[in-house]
């Protein structure tokens, strides 16, 4: 069986990417929009990249009106700027918000069409170039066809994708992780546990996608608990970056399944970061999803240690999911109640999570079929 494998068309890994990939972003154009957040704006990390871009001979124009993760009234803003300043091509600095933010914005400022009206659909178009420098160790955007964007008319969370949205350029520099506070590192460590995991249990995985998804896994188990203790562990920091990206490549590949289905109407409508509500729903879902292929579980226990080749099959899977169990519990991930969410309101808007989970395609792809009614018992198993 023939499978295809795609991912940014430059990446440049270490301390000394921005420099290394200069020849590659002059390529581009003459003025950058630069999308960032206002708090990657005041640690001086723009200032680094304006510095370069000056050097070179690059202007620039700076968007960072980005108040929480993306919706469609701040991507619409930023084309607005986009347009006003003359730009050329993007630069996403920051988190999983600013790179989805500039794949978005170079979307809308060729097709001028509401997000919505692309729901469920692959996205095809010529669109600015796109160059993502991320901040954190998790969302793996830099590499990926999609983005993450919420329709504020319909409080949906809706997940674009398509090879027109692979940023042109990926620059991974572990030093700019370092200013990550430990919330941030939890929630994109996990999306990036949960990329990998997911990746290596789709329907769509494949030979090339497993490679990344077992070394992201086995990077992540050993150094996300060292990030999160230490934030100055330099190795830590730069093998989360690496794991990150891995994790990236594989979804952008292999896709993610029951998880990320399930976690973007909790997002959407409670304001959960992502990697949050990805950690919160991880071990429940996939103990549902377990049972579709527990000898892919088995093998990821076997990888990090908490299994042998004697054990069986179904013993080294559940090893898997206890050591996930005993992971969120280091990392100190909240429950639902733990994070304020009224379960009164959170059972009210279940029917419209089960409903946008299923519609977003993403349980589609888990190795166990998945029912809205699968769904919803799991919602409430996260009461339990």
């Amino acid at each position: 069986m023939g499978y295809r494998f795609k991912t940014a068309g430059e990446i440049y890994f270490g301390e000394d990417a921005l420099d290394l990939a200069e020849s590659s972003i002059r390529k581009f154009g003459k003025k950058a929009l630069i999308v960032t957040g206002k708090i990657v704006t005041k640690t001086g990390m723009v200032d680094i990249l304006t510095e370069k871009l000056k050097e070179w001979g690059i202007d620039y124009a700076i968007f960072n009106d980005l108040p929480g993760e993306p919706d469609d009234l701040m991507c619409k803003a930023g084309a607005v700027v986009y347009e006003k300043e003359g730009c050329d091509f993007l630069i996403g600095l920051g988190g999983g918000t600013p790179l989805d933010s500039a794949k978005a914005i170079a979307m809308y400022t060729v097709e001028h069409k509401d997000f919505m009206e692309f729901a469920g659909k692959q996205v095809n178009g010529v669109y600015p170039p796109v160059v993502a420098i991320p901040t954190t160790a998790g969302t793996g955007s830099e590499v990926t066809k999609f983005f993450v964007v919420t329709d504020t008319a319909s409080d949906t969370k809706l997940l674009l994708g398509g090879d027109s949205l692979i940023p042109d350029l990926a620059i991974v520099n572990p030093a700019f992780t370092y200013s990550a506070p430990g919330s941030v590192t939890v929630a994109t460590g996990m999306d990036a546990l949960t990329h990998a995991v997911e990746s290596y249990t789709s329907r769509k995985g494949n030979p090339l996608t497993d490679l990344f998804a077992k070394d992201a896994i086995k990077r992540i188990f050993t150094y996300l608990p060292r990030a999160y203790a230490d934030g100055n562990d330099k190795e830590a920091r730069e093998e989360m970056a690496l794991a990150a990206c891995q994790a990236g490549i594989c979804i952008n590949n292999a896709s993610v399944t029951l998880v990320h289905g399930m976690s973007r109407p909790i997002g959407a409508l409670f304001h959960v970061p992502h990697g949050i509500s990805n950690a919160m729903l991880i071990a429940t879902c996939l103990r549902f999803a377990m049972y579709g292929c527990p000898e892919r579980f088995a093998d990821l226990a076997r990888l990090i240690g908490k299994a042998s080749a004697a054990d069986a099959d179904d013993k080294a899977a559940n090893a898997f999911l206890e050591a996930l169990d005993e992971l969120v519990s280091v990392l100190k991930v909240p429950t639902l109640a733990e994070y304020g969410i009224d379960k009164e309101a959170f059972f009210e808007k279940m029917p419209k999570m089960a409903k946008d989970a299923l519609a977003s395609g993403s349980p589609a792809n888990t190795i166990r079929p998945v029912t809205e009614n699968d769904i919803l018992d799991i919602y409430r198993k996260l009461w339990q």
